[in-house]
């Protein structure tokens, strides 16, 4: 069955589709009808409000432009250093009166604090000592448990032990100090200085820690080449960046002047920037630190970092000392934004590399004919790969600084749906939301199919429309939360149902009627996915129910698009509804001088030795009748419909019958027909007419 949309209903549903909204809006005069019922147009407004975006956009290009290259003040000038000079000179002179300070601070501190201070400093002491001694009783107390740890991940809980124990004493003294600071009233200069010390401390202890376990250990194979001298290097720039934020708090601290803070702001910095420039200059050992990933998008960012390093590090060298001479704005924008870029979208990648690898690693351990784990598989996959490319094109644009500009420019409304102007954005929003909503769903049934329904007891045809109403619900709620998300008024869905309705009474009758049949279908049961079904003379499997129509795959691996009203209005044979178990006759016919009994053991012997043939019941043997030629019987065996096929069957059963009849000296015959032919005297003498004619009729007669 066709179904066809001839040309006037086509231009009818145009013409409704087109006209109807101007007729509303044409009927409401006032405001509030306005709101109550709206109305679907093209912007008119698009072109001119494209080139406002545009120009708008350009303009605010331009005022963050200038703002890049505006210096701010450095702090300091020539009397600073002079200054700075002076007081160094002075320093030897004013040591009786930082000892005087500090003999007062400890009078103010206390008999128990003064103890609890050395006691504090005694534990930085034990810890710069001890720490080896307890990592060993650590390692020792872990070492029972190798056995029950994965081989694979052994090596990394003890490198996490290593780390957390380098960061465990000054851990503990911060706790320390933050249980002394809560329970006395004192708040000297040199003593909130010595909590932010720690809080350094840990920091250093903790990345360096991690640096050398990531780098010397040999957890990665991309580190056992240059990770020692990556870590010596890594190292030396930590601590001495660490060194001079501790410079800068002490300075800070102890309230030196403000030209002197920020003289010591730029020395550090510009340290600090060349330290940073002399370790990247390693460009082998850094890029060994890259992994090697299968994807064309990582190997073409790599190639192109591989030809243009030292290029961008003199470009980020010179944007750095810019940065530290005053430029910050050019500095945040340019480099930041540029190496944050870099690094996550390494990070993303990585990430993504890691969970396809655990993933796939699951899915070799599944059975390849499971359809449901390769289903599963293939969901989480695409779930993967799009919460991968959309975090990473959102990210590296917010992070760019181009994602508002994107915004600017795809902000033009395009079609007025009532009160709310839809733009490029808005759309594209919508789609990203619905997206995923779709991915969700597959990976919710995926999941069921696989976990769920097996463990529940769900038979597959149950499970398909149970997982059907899944997908289209899902799909639903996730059209009207797009549509909402986005600010759009869901009162313009009327216009849409309005239209459908009329176009569904104009020419689209056949097609909400196979829509309607796709529902009864899924959700009726009589006819599910995997049943094998005979339709107008189709035999297959279903493999899919549209809502449109329903696909039949038959043996011969053709598809065929049945659509849904037929099974509703036609005759269905559903071979899979109770059972797939099928009974087929076989005639077979023999001579007459064969026993019946010895034809009827050997039709049974070969049905019984048949594979294809079910056991569950026995085969049997009917006589028919006497024919013209032969005497003939019908085999009766019973197969499943849904694994085998019935000429298949048939095939091998006419091979071994005539193969065993043959042994047996049985004949099959076949019909025979006698002719008999008569033949006539040739007459050399001459007939009168009469007798001619006589003659004639005589063997007209015979």
């Amino acid at each position: 069955m066709k179904n066809t949309l001839s040309l006037p209903m086509l231009l009818a549903v145009v013409v409704v589709l087109v006209v109807m909204p101007a007729a509303l809006a044409a009927d409401k005069t006032s405001a509030s009808d306005q709101k109550a019922s709206p109305t679907i147009s093209i912007s008119e407004e698009m072109g001119d409000a494209m080139v406002q975006k545009a120009m708008s956009v350009k303009d605010q290009l331009e005022q963050r432009t200038k703002s890049l290259f505006q210096r701010s003040p450095l702090g300091w000038n020539w009397e600073t250093i002079g200054y700075l000079y002076q007081w160094l000179l002075k320093l030897p002179l004013r040591v009786p009166d930082l000892l005087r300070h500090v003999v007062e601070q400890s009078r103010l501190l206390g008999v128990v604090g003064s103890f609890i201070i050395l006691l504090f400093l005694a534990a930085i002491i034990y810890s710069l000592t001890g720490q080896k001694r307890v990592l060993r009783l650590i390692e020792s107390h872990l070492t029972p448990f190798q056995d029950k740890i994965p081989a694979a991940v052994f090596p990394f809980v003890i490198s996490a032990s290593r780390v957390m124990i380098a960061a465990l004493f000054p851990l503990l003294l911060l706790g320390t100090f933050a249980l002394i600071n809560a329970m006395i009233q004192y708040r000297a200069t040199w003593f909130t200085f010595i909590g932010r010390l720690l809080v350094l401390w840990a920091v250093a202890a903790l990345s360096i820690g991690f640096l050398r376990e990531w780098l010397t250990r040999d957890l990665f194979t991309v580190t056992q080449e240059h990770g020692k001298t990556i870590f010596r290097l890594a190292r030396l720039v930590l601590l001495y960046m660490i060194g001079g934020i501790a410079l800068v708090w002490g300075a800070d601290a102890f309230q030196i002047r403000p030209d002197v803070l920020a003289l010591l702001h730029f020395v550090i910095s510009i340290s600090i920037v060349l330290v940073l420039f002399l370790l990247h200059l390693k460009k082998k050992a850094l890029m060994s630190l890259l992994p090697e990933l299968p994807y064309r998008s990582y190997q073409g960012f790599v190639r192109l970092l591989e030809r243009y390093y030292f290029p961008f590090i003199f470009f980020s060298l010179g944007i750095a000392l810019l940065w530290c001479l005053g430029y910050r704005q050019l500095g945040r924008v340019v480099l930041v934004k540029i190496w944050t870029s870099g690094v996550a979208y390494l990070a993303i990648m990585v990430a993504y590399h890691l969970l396809g690898a655990q993933l796939s690693k699951w899915a070799a351990q599944t059975d390849p004919a499971d359809e449901a784990a390769q289903s599963l598989f293939q969901s989480f996959k695409s779930v993967l790969l799009y919460t991968m490319v959309v975090s990473t094109v959102l990210i590296l644009l917010n992070l760019l600084g181009l994602l508002w500009i994107l915004e600017q420019l795809m902000s033009f409304p395009l079609v007025q749906l009532g009160q709310t102007k839809v733009t490029l954005w808005i759309i594209i929003k919508a789609v990203l939301i619905l997206l995923a909503f779709v991915y969700a769903s597959r990976l919710l049934q995926a999941y069921l199919d696989y976990k769920i329904y097996p463990k529940v007891g769900v038979e597959p045809g149950l499970g398909y429309a149970l997982n059907t109403f899944f997908k289209y619900f899902i799909f639903a709620i996730g059209f009207l939360i797009s549509l909402k998300v986005v600010g759009l008024d869901l009162r313009f869905l009327y216009v849409f149902a309005g239209a459908i309705g009329i176009g569904i009474g104009l020419g689209l009758q056949g097609m909400a009627a196979n829509m309607i049949s796709g529902f009864a279908l899924i959700f009726g049961g009589k006819i599910r996915k995997g049943d094998w079904i005979e339709v107008s003379g189709t035999i297959g499997t279903v493999t899919d129910i549209y809502l449109r129509a329903t696909n039949v795959r038959t043996r011969d691996n053709i598809e065929y698009l049945i659509p849904n009203s037929d099974f509703v209005s036609g005759t269905v044979v559903n071979y899979s509804l109770s059972s797939p178990m099928i009974r087929i006759d076989l005639p077979v016919g023999v001579s007459y001088g064969a026993d019946p009994s010895e034809v009827e053991k050997i039709l049974l012997t070969v049905a019984e030795q048949e594979p294809l043939v079910s056991k569950q019941t026995p085969p049997a043997v009917r006589f028919v009748e006497y024919g013209d030629n032969s005497i003939n019987f019908e085999l009766l065996i019973w197969i499943d419909v849904s694994k085998t096929a019935r000429r298949l069957v048939r095939s091998a059963l006419y091979f071994a019958i005539f193969e065993e009849l043959r042994k047996a000296d049985i004949e099959i015959p076949f019909p025979q027909r006698d002719i008999h032919i008569r033949s006539t005297v040739a007459r050399h003498d001459v007939l009168t007419p009469v007798q001619e004619k006589n003659h004639t009729e005589e063997e007209a007669s015979n």
